[in-house]
């Protein structure tokens, strides 16, 4: 009974998805024509269902891998019938997959659909191999499906959605104009990325700008607040991006002020969306969410695009991402979204079928008795790096920065971030480790935007050893070098643990996260341990060397 009224549900979701991405295709002139499969059990998508034929082929030394061809596979409905009719019924037909399992691990990027211009530019700098993310999102975003990207901090989320979007609007792009100038006439803003935080936003276009590389870097505009908004607007008129990226104040600020103009924009991406739905953010979001791939009427070439309620988000494409996915994101994802669908590492389901994954608030347990067993479970998986170690230390207040100068140097630890919840405590921990004979800066959102800039780039240059901040870094900060994040004060929940423990251990390193704790705070250690599904092991520092005085079993 359960699977026939699943099938219900799913399939006039899905009618309604291929008839939107019908829709987008013949906006964007191409002729293809897609239809994804699901099976009347929710299994998981797979990139053959998204459109992506895969085969296997023979290497010289005998073993087998994955090639996929990422030219678009025609379906047929029926046999002999035309894709929609009024007189006929439409019929879905079961694909037969070449596979039982998807190509995720792909070998190189050139697998994926980008485009040369691209893919030579990813060679420059570096980037050679997919990570799993990566390798399940960009072909589906390609396919011009609404994403909800979510896996664990540091696992290449941001390239996940930038590549698709590079290699669709900009100077990258496929069957890009020659002439540069006649490019520039016709440049428009074509995507719009929202970020909670400064650093995160400058973070996303220094990845763009890198892309772009130097000759390039105009098409993208940053819009965060802190900087002089009058020379944004200048560099919005002289520089005509085709990308912008900004904090929701700003942007939502300068569209207002009739600045920016976004209603034929293409992409709409909300990085670290749950903290872009906190009631900060509720106004700007509000107008941005209006005004971003917005059309007052559609194009010709549009003209049979969908009619009815999901007819005004036909034109934009929307990306949403993050490490954890409570219920509050999947609904906001129903709501601004065109039949999302969940892309993790290993699998792609309709957002219908997921349920609540990620950490859970350590002080409402009623809420969290509520939640299915199954969401628990998946925590671990999807929200913290799988190479991280997890220690907590009991101290005492008054001695914890010790406790933390203790702990940096019984770990030979090279760059650290430790967190604090009260931002006035900062400039004090600061001072006693300085007087200690280790170099450290605080970095908070009371600082002015050249002074938190200052700080992040003689962390990041290792001239500064130990970095004291609060939650302003736990999302976005990407040091690839830190090897090691202390919670001098407790996070408030296992989703604050989660994000401050993703900045260490990034890209599959090794990396460890050490809480300093009261007596009377173990019993929340436990509970984050219990939610997160990891083991945090009790640990003392002890003559220069880390000393282990209890394993904490998970149950």
């Amino acid at each position: 009974m359960s699977a026939l009224v699943s099938t219900r549900v799913l399939l006039p979701s899905l009618f309604f998805q291929r008839t939107t991405f019908l829709s987008r295709i013949s906006f964007f002139n191409t002729s293809t024509v897609l239809l994804s499969h699901v099976d009347s059990k929710n299994v998981p998508l797979t990139l053959t269902s998204l459109g992506f034929k895969s085969e296997l082929v023979e290497t010289n030394n005998k073993r087998q891998k994955y090639k996929q061809d990422v030219s678009p596979i025609k379906t047929s409905i029926g046999e002999g019938k035309p894709l929609r009719s009024s007189k006929s019924k439409v019929v879905l037909t079961k694909r037969t997959l070449e596979l039982e399992t998807p190509p995720f691990a792909s070998h190189s990027f050139s697998e994926l659909g980008l485009p040369p211009s691209l893919l030579q530019r990813l060679e420059c700098e570096g980037f050679n191999v997919p990570t799993d993310v990566q390798s399940a999102a960009i072909p589906t975003i390609l396919k011009n499906h609404d994403v909800v990207i979510q896996s664990y901090t540091g696992s290449g989320k941001t390239l996940a959605y930038l590549l698709p979007i590079l290699s669709i609007v900009g100077p990258l792009r496929k069957n890009s104009p020659e002439n540069s100038d006649e490019l520039g006439k016709k440049m428009e803003i074509e995507a719009v990325i929202v970020a909670p935080s400064r650093e995160l936003g400058m973070q996303i276009v220094r990845e763009v700008e890198k892309l772009l590389g130097p000759a390039e870097k105009r098409a993208v505009q940053q819009l965060v607040g802190g900087a002089n908004r009058s020379r944004q607007e200048e560099a919005l008129k002289k520089n005509k991006p085709s990308i912008v990226v900004g904090t929701p104040g700003r942007i939502a600020e300068i569209s207002a002020a009739g600045k920016l103009h976004t209603h034929n924009c293409r992409f709409l991406v909300l990085d670290e969306v749950d903290e872009l739905l906190s009631f900060n953010f509720r106004e700007d979001m509000h107008r941005i969410l209006e005004h971003v791939g917005r059309r007052s009427s559609l194009g010709q070439n549009a003209g049979r695009a969908l009619k009815g309620p999901l007819e005004k988000r036909v034109e934009r494409q929307t990306i949403m991402v993050s490490a954890t996915v409570p219920f509050s994101v999947i609904r906001a994802a129903r709501s601004w979204g065109n039949n999302p669908l969940l892309v993790q590492s290993q699998k792609i389901i309709p957002l219908e079928a997921a349920t609540p994954s990620g950490p859970l608030n350590i002080s409402n347990p009623i809420a969290r008795s509520s939640e299915s067993p199954s969401s628990q479970d998946e925590a671990p998986a999807v929200s913290l790096p799988p190479s991280l170690k997890h220690y907590y230390c009991i101290s005492k207040l008054q001695h914890k920065v010790d406790t933390l100068r203790r702990c940096i140097h019984a770990l030979d630890a090279n760059s650290v971030i430790a967190f604090m919840n009260n931002t006035k405590q900062l400039k004090d921990a600061v001072f006693k480790l300085e007087a200690r004979g280790i170099k450290a800066l605080e970095l908070h959102g009371d600082l002015g935007k050249l002074a938190r800039s200052t700080a992040l780039k003689k962390f990041k240059s290792g001239e500064v050893r130990v970095l004291v901040t609060n939650e302003l870094s736990a999302r976005g900060l990407d040091v690839a070098e830190c090897d090691l994040v202390v919670n001098l004060d407790l996070p408030t929940d296992s989703v604050h643990y989660a994000h401050r423990a993703g900045r260490t251990g990034r890209l599959g390193r090794k990396g460890m996260v050490v809480s300093l704790c009261e007596e009377s705070e173990v019993f929340v250690v436990k509970k984050m341990q219990k939610q997160l599904g990891v083991v945090i092991t009790g640990c003392d520092f002890v003559e220069g060397k880390l000393s282990v005085i209890g394993e904490e079993r998970h149950t």
